[in-house]
C-alpha cells in the first residue's frame, strides 16, 4: 500500500482485535447517550411548540457533538501516534525498524496512519450518527461535510505532531508533554493573538481565527459561507492545516535517521576509538565525546595521548552517597527522565508567564477580572497541569517496565512502600513547576481581586487533592497494565474524560438552564452512570476490589452533585468538600492496595486474573 508495510500490518491485524469494534460501538453509544441527555434537559426546561424551536434543538445538538468530538478526537490523535512511536523507542525496536530496507517515508508515514487508524475508524462510524442530526432541522448536509472536513484535517495534524515529537525525543515523558503542550499552545496563542488585536481588528485577527482549530470548528457549524472563497476562516483553516501537515510529515521524514539510532551509533563507534586508543573503557574516560572530537581536529591527533594525560590527572574520585530510598533518590538525584525535560518546564513556565500576564491586563481594563476571562486565563493550565502530573506518574511505571528494570527491582530488598511512595515523591519533585505555578496563579487572581480570600483557599486545597489524585492514578494505571500504550492510554484519557465530562454538563446546564441536583439527576443519569462504569473500567477491570468499585460508583454522582451546586448556587465550599472527600477516597483506594497487595497489583500473581 502507499503508506508501506507498516501500515499495511496493521490494518490487517486490526480487524482482528475485539478493541476496533468496542471502540466503536462505545464512541456512537456515547453520542447518542448525549443527545438523549441534551434531549432531556431541553424538554425539561421548556416546551418544544414548534419546528423552530425543535431546529434550534438540532443546532445545539449539533454544534454541541462538533466541538465535543473535535477536542476527544484531537487529544486521542496525538496521543495514539506519539505513544505507539515512544512504545517503539522504549522496546528498542524503533533500531530494528531502521535496519530493514524501509524508506524514511515509509516509516513515517506508516506509523502515523497505523496509530491513527483506530481514530479515523471511530471517525468514520460517526458520521451516519451526525447526519441524523439533519432530522431536528438547523442542520443541513453541508455543515455536516464541512464539520468533518475540519476534523479529519485536524485529526491529521495533531497525530503528525505527536509523531514527530516522538521521533525526535528520547523519553516517553518528555514526548508526552510536549505533545500536549503544543495542542494547547496552538489555539491558546490563536486567541492571544485574537484579544491583543480586537479593537484594531484587521488581518491578525483573521489570521488567528483562521489559523485555530476552535474557531474552524464552530464556524463550520454556522449556516451560509463567505461569498469569497478565501475570506471564509474555514477555507483558509483547511488549507493551512493540510500544509502544517505536510510540513510537519516532511520534517519528520528528513530528521528520522538523524534524530534515532543513527546518531547513537555515531557516539558508540567514538567511544570505540578512543578504548582502542586508551585502552580503558570511554565510561572511564572522562569527556570522551570531547576527546573523540579532538581527536577528529586536523592536526591535533598528535596532541591526543597529552589531552587523555590532563584528563586522568585532574579526574577526582567521585562518590554520590545513595539516600536509605534508592526510588526516590534516583527519581530526584538523577536525570531519569532525560535532561532535555527542562525544555518541558520552560515551555510550562512560559504558558503560565502568559496566564498571569492576561489576568494582569484583564484587571488593569475598564471591565475588571470577569468569571469569562478569568475561566479562559486559568483553567485550560491547570488542565494541562493533571495531565502533565499524570503523564509523569505513568510513565515513570511504563519506562520501568519497558527497560526490564521493573522485574529487577522487585528482586531487590525495597519494599513496596519504598516503591511507591519514592515514585510518587519523584513525580511531585519532577513536576514541581505544575503544582506550584497553578497555585501561584490563584494567588495572583486573589490578589486581582477576582476571588475573595476564602474560595482561594478552596481553591489551593482542591488543587492540591486533584494533584495527589492524577499522579496516584498514574502510578496505578502504570502498576496495573503491562502494556505500556494501554497503560498511558487509559490513565491520560481517565483525566481527560474527567475534564471534558465536567466541561459538558456545565455546557448543557447553562445553554437549557441549570438547576438543583434533583431537578437535573433525572436527564443525566445515563450519564452519570456512564461515566461510573468508565471509571471502573479504567480503575478496577485488571484488580477489581470493593474500594474502587464504590469511588467508580460516588465519584460520579458527587462531582455531578458539586457541578450542580455551583452552577444553580454558587457554592463552593460544597465543591470542595466533594473534592476532598470523594477524589480523596478514590486515591486511597488506589494507594493501598499498592503498598499492601503490591504483587497483586502490579498483576505478578494468580489473584490479578481471578
Amino acid at each position: 500500500m502507499l503508506a508501506g508495510p507498516v501500515f499495511t500490518r496493521e490494518a490487517v491485524i486490526a480487524p482482528r482485535r475485539t478493541k476496533m469494534y468496542l471502540s466503536r460501538a462505545v464512541y456512537v453509544t456515547g453520542l447518542w447517550v448525549l443527545m438523549l441527555t441534551l434531549w432531556m434537559v431541553f424538554t425539561g426546561t421548556q416546551q418544544v411548540r414548534n419546528v423552530g424551536e425543535l431546529a434550534r434543538f438540532g443546532h445545539v445538538l449539533f454544534l454541541s457533538l462538533a466541538a465535543l468530538q473535535m477536542a476527544v478526537l484531537l487529544f486521542f490523535a496525538a496521543l495514539s501516534t506519539a505513544s505507539a512511536v515512544a512504545l517503539e523507542k522504549d522496546r528498542r525496536t524503533l533500531e530494528l525498524l531502521l535496519m530493514t530496507r524501509l524508506s524514511n517515508t515509509e516509516l513515517v508515514l506508516g506509523k502515523l496512519l497505523a496509530g491513527m487508524l483506530n481514530v479515523l475508524v471511530v471517525l468514520a462510524a460517526a458520521v451516519p450518527f451526525f447526519l441524523l442530526t439533519t432530522l431536528f432541522g438547523g442542520v443541513s448536509y453541508g455543515q455536516v461535510l464541512r464539520v468533518f472536513a475540519v476534523t479529519v484535517i485536524s485529526v491529521l495534524a495533531a497525530g503528525s505532531l505527536g509523531s514527530l515529537v516522538a521521533l525526535w525525543r528520547e523519553k516517553t515523558f518528555q514526548t508526552l508533554a510536549l505533545t500536549v503542550l503544543c495542542l494547547l499552545f496552538w489555539p491558546g496563542l490563536c486567541e492571544a493573538v485574537r484579544w491583543a488585536y480586537a479593537e484594531q481588528g484587521g488581518w491578525p485577527v483573521f489570521a488567528a481565527t483562521a489559523a485555530s482549530p476552535v474557531h474552524a470548528i464552530l464556524g463550520a457549524t454556522q449556516r451560509g459561507a463567505a461569498s469569497i472563497w478565501a475570506a471564509d476562516p474555514v477555507n483558509v483553516y483547511l488549507v493551512a492545516a493540510a500544509a502544517a501537515t505536510i510540513l510537519i510529515n516532511t520534517a519528520a521524514i528528513l530528521g528520522m535517521r538523524r534524530w534515532n539510532p543513527m546518531r547513537e551509533a555515531a557516539r558508540g563507534a567514538e567511544e570505540r576509538v578512543v578504548e582502542s586508543i586508551f585502552g580503558t573503557p570511554a565510561s572511564d574516560v572522562s569527556s570522551a565525546a570531547n576527546i573523540a572530537d579532538a581527536a577528529r581536529a586536523p592536526g591535533r591527533q598528535a596532541d591526543l595521548r597529552a589531552v587523555h594525560d590532563v584528563h586522568a590527572a585532574s579526574r577526582q574520585p567521585k562518590t554520590r552517597p545513595v539516600w536509605e530510598n534508592p526510588i526516590i533518590w534516583r527519581e530526584m538525584r538523577t536525570w531519569a527522565y532525560g535532561r532535555k525535560v527542562v525544555f518541558v518546564r520552560g515551555a510550562y513556565l512560559l504558558l503560565a508567564a502568559a496566564s498571569l500576564a492576561a489576568l494582569y491586563f484583564m484587571a488593569r481594563s475598564d471591565e475588571g477580572i470577569t468569571r469569562y476571562g478569568a475561566t479562559l486565563a486559568t483553567v485550560p493550565l491547570f488542565v494541562l497541569s493533571l495531565m502533565l502530573i499524570n503523564a509523569q506518574g505513568v510513565t515513570s511505571l511504563t519506562n520501568e517496565r519497558d527497560a526490564k528494570a521493573l522485574d529487577l527491582l522487585l528482586v531487590t530488598d525495597v519494599s513496596a512502600k519504598e516503591f511507591v511512595f519514592g515514585k510518587l515523591g519523584g513525580i511531585f519533585y519532577n513536576t514541581k513547576e505544575m503544582v506550584a505555578m497553578p497555585l501561584a496563579i490563584c494567588g495572583a487572581l486573589w490578589y486581582f481581586g477576582g476571588v475573595s480570600l476564602e474560595n482561594l483557599v478552596y481553591l489551593w486545597a482542591g488543587l492540591l487533592v486533584m494533584d495527589v489524585f492524577v499522579a496516584m492514578l498514574g502510578v496505578h494505571t502504570g502498576m496495573a497494565y503491562a502494556n505500556s500504550r494501554t497503560a498511558i492510554a487509559t490513565s491520560l484519557g481517565t483525566v481527560f474524560f474527567l475534564v471534558v465530562g465536567v466541561a459538558t454538563c456545565m455546557w448543557m446546564m447553562v445553554v437549557f438552564g441549570g438547576g438543583s441536583f434533583q431537578v437535573q439527576l433525572a436527564p443525566f443519569l445515563v450519564f452519570v452512570l456512564g461515566g461510573g462504569l468508565g471509571l471502573y473500567v479504567a480503575l478496577g477491570s485488571r484488580n477489581p476490589s470493593a474500594a474502587i468499585g464504590l469511588a467508580s460508583l460516588i465519584c460520579p454522582f458527587a462531582t455531578f452533585y458539586a457541578i450542580t451546586s455551583y452552577v444553580a448556587f454558587e457554592n463552593t465550599l460544597g465543591v470542595l468538600l466533594v473534592v476532598f472527600f470523594t477524589y480523596g477516597f478514590t486515591t486511597t483506594a488506589m494507594l493501598v492496595p499498592a503498598v499492601y497487595e503490591f504483587d497483586v497489583a502490579t498483576g505478578r500473581t494468580t489473584g490479578a486474573e481471578e
